[in-house]
């Protein structure tokens, strides 16, 4: 069973930045998101997955943190469902591990290894009325976790996010990471067919710390980096 810490995470909804200038030439900038966002009507997605290769988390003076996830709903509401991994360093060390949540809890840790360079492959499905299946496998360890949850959001809004998560009330200043491509993103079981006007960066402070890259040709797929990047109003 998945154990939870007192020390957990939250993963909230996207807080979107008013100035649009600081988005540069993406669609929308984001305080604690960055990555692919699609909207859609109320109950226009019922399923999403995706494939990234866990980061390295790189040593910096104070403690930062990161998490990659795929989620449906929380760009422009408050609901979210999500699951994904934390590439944090704390205290001097890095550490990685895998998580599930629903809003408004905090995150539920997945007990089996995770480590950098790990691939990881995400599923989240309505399997009926309010009840959606959470899927999580590392490919390159051989373990897959799964539970069927309880869940009522609006389904109006599909994302494949690299974000900073909120520690102690607070978001953290995001992790230095080494680059993380995300791979075979699906929604509905197809291709999103990503646009550049869906990308969104992260900004904190006056600068811009995490840049997704544009999609790839298949429009299903992108790498985001860890930047710094001062923003075009700074």
């Amino acid at each position: 069973m998945p154990v939870r810490t007192r020390s957990a995470s939250l993963h909230p909804p996207c807080r979107r930045l008013r100035d649009q200038k600081k988005a540069g030439r993406s669609n929308w900038s984001s305080g604690n998101w960055s990555g692919y966002a699609i909207e859609g009507s109320r109950g226009a997605f019922s399923s999403i997955s995706a494939r990234w290769t866990v980061p390295v988390a790189r040593p910096t003076s104070q403690s930062t943190y990161s998490s990659a996830w795929i989620g449906i709903d929380g760009y422009s509401n408050s609901d979210l469902i999500q699951t994904g991994t934390a590439h944090d360093y704390v205290d001097g060390r890095a550490e990685y591990y895998a998580w599930w949540e629903i809003l408004p809890a905090s995150e539920t840790r997945i007990p089996h290894p995770v480590r950098p360079g790990d691939v990881m492959a995400a599923r989240i499905a309505r399997v009926s009325r309010g009840r959606w299946s959470i899927a999580l496998r590392n490919v390159t360890r051989g373990w897959t976790f799964r539970t069927v949850q309880t869940y009522r959001g609006p389904q109006r809004s599909a994302e494949w996010i690299v974000e900073a998560p909120q520690i102690g009330g607070d978001i953290a200043t995001f992790a230095r990471i080494t680059p993380l491509p995300f791979r075979r993103c699906r929604v509905d079981g197809r291709s999103p067919g990503l646009k550049l006007s869906q990308r969104g960066v992260m900004v904190q402070g006056r600068y811009i710390r995490a840049l997704p890259s544009r999609p790839n040709a298949a429009g299903d797929g992108f790498v985001v980096r860890s930047v710094r990047i001062r923003t075009s109003e700074s």
